[in-house]
């Protein structure tokens, strides 16, 4: 009988699984002797097995399990790069009769002898993590595994771009970075692979392994949680935080801080699969233009090239694309282009370049370059970006659009696509680094870093934008991120859940340290055949999809998703929300700075600020959009209210600046179909700018200064933060920051602007403050640095407002509860009262 390779193949798999599974558990045993190095203590145990453990701070504790006791990687580590977090000195061991004890100012780390047995606790001996007796080390043939006591109460968040609920506990989740076309709301695996989760105990870890890892968080049993792997090392961070912000710090400092985005990426965009024209490209251009909405980027889908992947241009599509480039950018109009990883085998030339220097991924099974089906183009060779060689070659050829006046790369299908679970003929694929079980899940990673390296080594200094579908944990080191093909295919217009799925899965994806994220806005799959029936769905998911930090809205094929298509009213509700997002840039950039120096996102789950409160906690269709903004999107058919959770403190409606709520409840909150429901806390100050067609269109403007004043005896603050927004010298901390101050008093409101921090950088030319104070009565008076102000009209102010910078004014808007204040932003101390 002959069999084929497939078949052959499974029958291979069956066996080894079922000989693992009749493989004996092993484990680390009794563990009773140790050594020290420094911060690592290393205990023998059993069989010549051993177990590390290596304080890398005062809360963060690396474990290693190595059954051969050989503590070495065939690979170093692809996501962590900063193992030096604290200096902690030589490590103390005390010996017990039972256990192994070591402190920390913030732990207290017990290592139980026989069996062997981790413990983790607090200072105040509360049990954070422990070892599920003694299987918190098993070994079944290859496959590792860790089990953890689980507790009644306990529940995890986490492991980055994940469907479904906020709260991972009873499910099971695996890695292995997957190509899945209009994936439903508990579809898994997607796209990424950010094996990084948190507890409501306080701590977090991080398996850094690469294989197809396995997260069974209290499916299997009530009693405990595991992860596993099928190969590679059981090694794991763990980290302690008093709350969810410092676990995600601990994991930054781990991993790397995330790159900023240039300053027009923080505008809207438009994209579609077919948009691989030059005459549609400045047709699109001039659509936004004409009529006004705001608009930044025009993206190049895959068509663009002649092939995959020479980055040259489409003959016939595109007739002078420098040409186009140029005029585009007269307009204020960024062009970025994907990348697929593969060379066609129809792109003969290439193709044989590459081959030749075999820098392709080979067939283990040949020694020759893989042939991988690729779901255009034909079959293809896919670059194997492990290879260090391989990053000039890629880096010289991307470099060709960014020559003709490209600004960035969306890096797409880089999973790679086509290798799903469903695909076992892609384990044969062999890499620089290792057999395609291995590098799988990193394999985006490793391209995306070839991508950024080489972007900066061509372009010195310039801040380089990079969006991705697949990756792995250290990401954020090189790119931003989107969630791929989401929506209904079969039915466009039944795309609600799928819209409704995006917020939590955003929330997930910015803990796992992608604060820099998009959704395909419109939900990417489905033909569009009636846009009049779409337009409420399409509405509320550029509602939504405008507080996503990267805006960007795209769909299959030639289905057209601009703004205008949809009807007057869902271009004027559109128009409204994307000029919201431009106002709100100052904002917004700031928490951009803070993502980078922090690795919080901008989209916070509201745990993240208010974990103590459980309704907040659970609140998982809603986010804080820094911390003053609370943002609830209708995403269900129909809705025309939303029933929003307002955590402790009082809100404000941010539409009208005027109704006030109490927190610590729910509300239902009147919403149709232009309305977006966004709160702000009361005692904030909002920096925003005026509506532009594009980002900094003026690069100069008047801040404007949207401020709630707090309680009596209680202060609004806020510190603006500003730097050149296209170069890299932010990592060098070059740039300037406010501070801005609102303290309310008995007899009025003292709001203080502070020297400006100036740290090798200022704005440019000559501005304007406009201080906006929503309060219930007129001012009697207004002083600015204790000189009496004359006050205005309204109208007469705001017209003056980036023109006239030689004396202060004022004046008060009694329709809308407005005290307006003109001041000129000198970069002095100024202070601003407000006399009741």
């Amino acid at each position: 009988m002959k069999y084929t390779i497939p078949t052959v193949l499974l029958c291979l798999w069956f066996s080894i699984a079922f000989a693992q599974n009749n493989q004996q558990e092993k484990g680390p045993g009794t563990c009773s002797t140790y050594t020290i190095e420094g911060n690592k203590v290393t205990f023998g145990c059993e069989g010549g097995a051993g177990v590390q453990l290596s304080l890398l701070s005062k809360s963060v504790v690396k474990v290693w399990y190595e059954p051969s006791g050989r503590f070495s990687r065939s690979n170093e580590s692809f996501a962590v790069i900063n193992e030096q977090l604290e200096e902690m000195g030589q490590l103390h061991v005390e010996e017990q009769a039972q256990a192994f004890e070591i402190f920390t100012d913030f732990l207290r780390i017990r290592v139980n002898k026989a069996p062997f047995q981790l413990q983790i606790f607090d200072k105040y001996q509360k049990l954070l993590l422990s070892d599920y007796g003694e299987k918190g080390f098993v070994q079944r043939g290859e496959q590792l595994s860790s089990y953890k006591s689980l507790r009644s109460d306990e529940q995890f968040f986490g492991l980055g771009e994940k469907a479904g609920p906020l709260n991972r506990r009873g499910r099971v989740y695996k890695m292995w970075n997957s190509d899945k076309p209009c994936y439903s709301t508990t579809e898994d695996p997607l796209y990424k692979s950010i094996p990084f989760f948190i507890s409501n105990y306080n701590y977090g870890i991080f398996f850094d392994n690469t294989y197809k890892t396995v997260f069974d968080f209290g499916k299997t049993s009530d009693d405990y949680y595991s992860f596993s792997a099928p190969g590679g090392e059981m090694l794991y961070y763990f980290m302690f935080g008093r709350d969810y912000k410092e676990i995600i710090g601990s994991y930054t400092q781990l991993t790397g801080k995330p790159i900023m985005p240039p300053k027009w990426a923080f505008g809207f965009s438009q994209s579609r699969g077919l948009l691989t024209r030059e005459d549609l490209s400045l047709e699109i251009a001039k659509g936004y233009r004409d009529r006004n909405i705001p608009c930044d980027i025009i993206y190049q889908d895959i068509g663009w090239t002649q092939h995959l992947q020479d980055f040259e241009w489409r003959k016939g599509n595109y007739e002078d694309p420098k040409r186009m480039l140029i005029a585009l950018a007269e307009d204020g109009f960024k062009v970025i282009v994907s990348q697929d990883p593969v060379i066609s085998q129809a792109n003969v030339k290439q193709w044989r370049e590459a081959d030749s220097l075999q820098f392709f991924a080979l067939d283990a099974r040949t020694g020759n370059s893989y042939d991988m089906p690729w779901p255009w183009g034909g079959n293809a060779g896919v670059v194997d970006f492990t290879k260090p060689a391989v990053a000039d070659w890629w880096g010289r050829y991307q470099q060709k659009p960014l020559n003709d006046g490209v600004k960035g790369f969306w890096t797409d299908m880089g999973e790679p696509a086509w290798s799903n679970e469903d695909a076992p003929d892609r384990l044969f694929m062999q890499h620089h680094l290792g057999m395609h079980d291995e590098i799988h899940n990193v394999y985006g990673l490793s391209w995306d870093k070839v991508v950024k390296e080489q972007f900066e080594k061509h372009n010195p200094n310039q801040r380089i934008f990079q969006m991705t579908r697949a990756a792995y944990a250290g990401l954020q080191r090189y790119t931003f991120g989107w969630s791929g093909d989401a929506g209904n295919g079969y039915d466009v217009n039944t795309g609600w859940n799928q819209l409704a799925n995006q917020i939590p899965l955003s929330l997930s994806a910015g803990m796992g340290l992608i604060p820099f994220w998009s959704c395909d806005i419109s939900g990417y799959c489905g033909d569009i055949e009636d846009y009049e029936a779409l337009a409420p769905l399409y509405t509320r998911w550029i509602q939504f999809g405008v507080f996503n930090p990267l805006s960007r809205a795209h769909h299959e094929g030639n289905n057209a998703v601009e703004p205008w298509l949809f009807g007057p009213e869902a271009e004027k509700s559109a128009r409204k929300a994307i000029e919201l997002k431009y106002q709100l840039f100052p904002y917004i950039y700031t928490y951009g700075r803070e993502a980078y120096d922090t690795g919080l996102p901008l989209m916070r789950a509201m745990l993240l600020e208010y974990s103590d409160d459980e309704e907040a906690v659970a609140a998982e269709h809603q986010f804080l959009f820094g911390k003053e903004l609370l943002v609830a999107p209708v995403v269900k058919k129909g809705a025309l209210t939303k029933e929003v959770y307002l955590p402790d403190g009082e809100w404000i409606d941010f539409a009208d600046k005027k109704t006030h709520y109490q927190g610590s409840r729910r509300i239902t909150y009147n919403a149709p179909l232009d309305v977006v429901p966004v709160f702000v806390k009361k005692g904030s100050i909002i920096p925003m700018m005026p509506i532009m067609q594009y980002i900094h269109q003026n690069p100069v403007y008047p801040v404007h200064l949207e401020v709630f004043p707090a309680a009596n005896n209680q202060q609004a603050t806020f510190v603006l933060y500003e730097d050149d927004g296209e170069n890299n010298d932010y990592q060098q901390n070059i740039y300037c920051k406010t501070i801005f101050s609102c303290l309310t008093k008995e007899e009025g409101y003292e709001f203080t602007v502070a020297k400006r921090e100036e740290q090798g950088y200022a704005p440019e030319g000559k501005r304007n403050l406009l201080i906006k104070l929503y309060l219930q009565e007129k001012p009697k008076k207004v002083l600015v640095n204790a000189a009496k102000v004359n006050s205005t009209k309204a109208d007469k102010l705001l017209s003056a407002v980036d023109q006239e910078f030689d004396k202060s004014s004022w004046s008060w808007d009694a329709a809308k509860g407005i005290c307006y204040v003109k001041v000129h932003d000198r970069g002095e101390e100024q202070k601003v009262q407000i006399l009741k």
